[in-house]
């Protein structure tokens, strides 16, 4: 009897150890970081709105299109806050997979696949009515194209204004504005957020960029009614945007996360094509360096006369050699030489690794450009190139803006994401996710898209896990970041 009262006492111990380890199982949540049940933390995602740009709206190999939307870092955010409470998120969704607009503007798609050999437009052609709108509102609310204060400006989705002045009217924000006259931030206001995403700036100095620094430097400038499309933002214009924009957002206790911006040193757009690409035979050296041969005689006048010193004078020289040469480009930062009768110089000089060959102008592709001539027989156009002085004067801007943003977010509890960093990770041997290295490499590192500037498919989903990182490490949630090995690299020609 004593023995039986002995096993059946292990027996019951053995089932107690059995319900145990049942119990702890079932508690295990395969969706979540940490594997306990999912919490949104201190947040309430009930009600998310994103507010920004290109980056937001889903923008993608030169285009706007649905599949493009739907990938978007925001809507991935909003598919993991619906686990957690989160409400619908509504997406102003284009008509078609082609990109672009009815009409056939230039400025707007269709958008980029990749045939193998160089990125080409898809064949089709656009369905979407820039002057339809649609019925809201929408969560959504990134505009492509939209600069810090573009947000703040009333009638920025006019359609009249897209005839009469389009650097003052946007046509994706037409098509979803709730009227004529409102904001982009009256919009997003107008739903009550719980929880908003902010990324902004990136235009503030990115199209300078892209335009190969043609715009015009606005520091100092208080009054962007007076800028052109392609001007860098004052660092001051900018803070006062950005932080009046958080100030709205917050102002009814919802909390968010804000991201900074890259330097265009990290974006395959600026770096793809080398500052060296041409190479050179010896018969093609010979007929180049004898073209060049008076100009070279010009700056030792010039160096002799004291009209530019003896450093400049050989950052001037032209010189090429059999190989790989670096281009000639037209630098507006190099010291003007005209004395009317006497000498007279244009501003040339061989690039450096300082320097930027854009990838692409006008919709022409470097390579192709740079292949007729340009940069060797011919100086490049200030379009083609962003020089060294006009990287640094991004780099200010850049810097300027990226400290107004992490103050910002401090001085009001959100979250950060430094893309900035992440950015730079990227372009510098990449980021490791779910066994892929997400690099920068054009076409094939698997982070941006076609166009050289936005995020791929698999870029969109790991700049998403990166602020649902930050939002987790803020608010105390634990959301469980995407398989970024779900995500494709690039769009097929069809979709």
């Amino acid at each position: 009897m004593i023995k039986n009262i002995k096993w059946l006492s292990i027996f019951a111990l053995t089932l107690s150890f059995i319900a145990c380890d049942d119990t702890e199982e079932t508690t295990v949540v395969s969706n979540s970081s940490d594997g306990l049940a999912l919490t949104a933390g201190t947040a309430n995602f009930s009600k998310y709105v994103s507010l920004g740009n290109s980056l937001t709206a889903g923008f993608s190999d030169g285009a706007l299109f649905i599949e493009g939307q739907k990938g978007s870092f925001t809507n991935i955010l909003a598919t993991k806050f619906a686990d957690v409470g989160g409400g619908t998120f509504k997406i102003p969704y284009m008509n078609d997979n082609v990109g672009g607009f009815i009409g056939g503007d230039p400025s707007f798609g269709p958008r980029l696949y990749f045939n193998g050999a160089a990125p080409v437009p898809v064949s089709g052609t656009p369905t979407t009515n820039p002057t339809t709108v649609l019925a809201g509102p929408f969560n959504n609310m990134g505009v492509t194209g939209a600069k810090s204060f573009h947000l703040i400006a009333n009638g920025y989705g006019n359609i009249a204004g897209l005839l009469t002045n389009p650097k003052t009217s946007n046509p994706y924000f037409v098509r979803f504005a709730t009227s004529p006259t409102t904001s982009v931030i009256a919009d997003a206001m107008a739903q009550t957020p719980t929880f908003f995403s902010l990324w902004i700036g990136n235009n503030d100095v990115l199209a300078y960029a892209m335009s190969g620094g043609t715009g015009a430097n606005q520091t100092g400038n208080l009054n962007p009614a007076t800028y052109g499309m392609n001007d860098i933002t004052d660092p001051n214009v900018f803070t006062n945007v950005y932080n009046g924009l958080v100030n709205a957002l917050t102002s009814a206790g919802a909390k968010g996360v804000v991201a900074n911006i890259p330097y265009v040193s990290s974006v395959p757009f600026f770096t793809t094509v080398a500052y060296n690409a041409p190479g050179l035979n010896a018969a093609q050296v010979a007929a180049l360096n004898a073209g060049y041969a008076q100009y070279n005689m010009g700056l030792t006048l010039a160096n002799a006369n004291g009209l530019i010193s003896a450093s400049e004078k050989a950052a001037r020289t032209i010189n090429f050699a059999v190989g790989q040469n670096a281009v000639v480009i037209v630098d507006e930062y190099l010291t003007t030489v005209d004395i009317p009768g006497v000498i007279t110089l244009p501003k040339y000089r061989q690039t450096t690794a300082a320097d930027y060959i854009v990838l692409a102008s006008g919709g022409v592709s470097a390579q192709a450009h740079l292949g007729a001539g340009n940069g060797t027989q011919f100086p490049l156009a200030d379009a083609w190139v962003l020089s060294k002085g006009e990287v640094a004067e991004i780099k200010t801007a850049t810097d300027a803006y990226n400290a107004t943003i992490s103050a910002t977010a401090t001085a009001k509890g959100l979250a950060f994401v430094d893309t900035n960093a992440i950015m730079q990770q990227i372009a510098n041997g990449g980021i490791v996710a779910n066994g892929y290295n997400v690099t920068s490499a054009f076409v094939t590192g698997g982070g941006f898209s076609l166009d050289g500037i936005h995020p791929s498919p698999r870029g969109q989903a790991l700049i998403a896990n990166k602020f649902l990182e930050a939002i987790n490490t803020k608010y105390g949630s634990n959301f469980k970041g995407v398989d970024v090995g779900l995500y494709r690299i690039l769009f097929p020609a069809q979709l």
